[in-house]
């Protein structure tokens, strides 16, 4: 996401006279051109700015030493000097943090133009667009993650399935649950399917995929929806009390054939027992990890298997 955003709005730099490049982002700003008592007191009380390397402004209350000690009419007018002078340095946006016991400066930015871009357990984010036309800042979360695991005993063509106890209907289903930040989808559907069910199991292939917009269960934003194929390691359920009704190991024929389950665990029924019956190669969506361009990160990519030949390829 960042990347694009860089790629739709970011400047070119700014030369210096002499036709120098300008230093590396992240350089601090309070204090360094905006020289009323309101600034340098709050540079002194630990804020201090720093510029993004897209050109834009990012602004931690939480940096303040003393966070009492600092009333909203210094803060709106420290906000307005300093906004001034981005604007006259070409900055692109603002992008202020602030904590959730700081939540009285919300107000106060708002009366300067800033919006809410998100929010988290412990903070809020707020913007504030400076360069020309409509604000092109991306936005945050637009999709809710959520994986199911189909735990499937290849030895006994059974698999397991269970009946949610909160719900109208009580529905077969492949147990699930919502992905955690930064959790691989694999690794959702093995912990979802373990804490449901007590059944322990291995990541294989994925399945398929969901969507569904305006999803009432998701805030009302979109919802994608996974399901894994899983292979179990043991086989005792311990099913969890609180979230389903019942739990049973199914022959996967009776699955895909009955009524008392939900259509997407029904056609994905169906999408197993093919490649149950006819090898699980020509359904499994497999995954390869590889380095990324960031250095130290690695990425997961999934599609369907490559022949060796073709995997190993290199350039002659």
């Amino acid at each position: 996401m960042l990347g694009a955003w860089a790629l739709r709005w970011a400047l070119p730099a700014r030369r210096a006279p002499n036709g120098a490049r300008p230093q590396p982002a992240r350089v601090p700003l309070c204090g360094r051109r905006v020289g009323s008592l309101a600034s340098r007191s709050l540079a002194a009380a630990g804020l201090q700015p720093q510029l993004d390397k897209f050109g834009g402004v990012i602004v931690h209350l939480a940096q303040l030493h003393a966070p009492d000690s600092l009333d909203q009419v210094t803060f709106q007018g420290w906000l307005q000097e300093s906004v001034k002078q981005w604007r006259a340095e070409g900055r692109i946006a603002v992008w202020l943090h602030v904590p959730i016991l700081q939540s009285k400066f919300i107000a106060t930015a708002a009366l300067e133009g800033f919006t809410f871009h998100h929010a988290e357990s412990d903070s809020s984010t707020l913007t504030l667009w400076l360069g020309e036309g409509h604000s092109r800042l991306p936005g945050y979360a637009t999709h809710q993650l959520g994986v199911a695991g189909a735990a499937l005993d290849v030895g006994t063509g059974k698999v397991l399935v269970v009946q949610d106890k909160n719900k109208t209907t009580n529905a077969w289903k492949f147990p699930g649950g919502l992905s955690d930040p930064g959790e691989d989808i694999g690794n959702t559907a093995v912990r979802e399917v373990f804490e449901e069910t007590g059944i322990k199991s291995e990541f294989k292939s994925l399945l398929s995929i969901r969507q569904q917009h305006r999803h009432p269960g998701a805030f009302g934003i979109s919802d994608m929806y996974i399901i894994c194929r899983l292979q179990p390691s043991s086989f005792n359920i311990s099913f969890c009390q609180q979230e389903c009704l019942r739990c049973e190991w199914m022959d996967l024929e009776e699955l895909a054939k009955t009524k008392d389950t939900t259509p997407i665990t029904s056609n994905v029924a169906k999408l197993l027992l093919y490649g149950y019956r006819e090898g699980f190669d020509k359904i499994d969506i497999t995954m390869r990890e590889f380095p990324a361009v960031y250095t130290g990160l690695f990425y997961k990519l999934y599609h369907r298997e490559l022949p060796d030949t073709y995997k190993n390829m290199t350039e002659f």
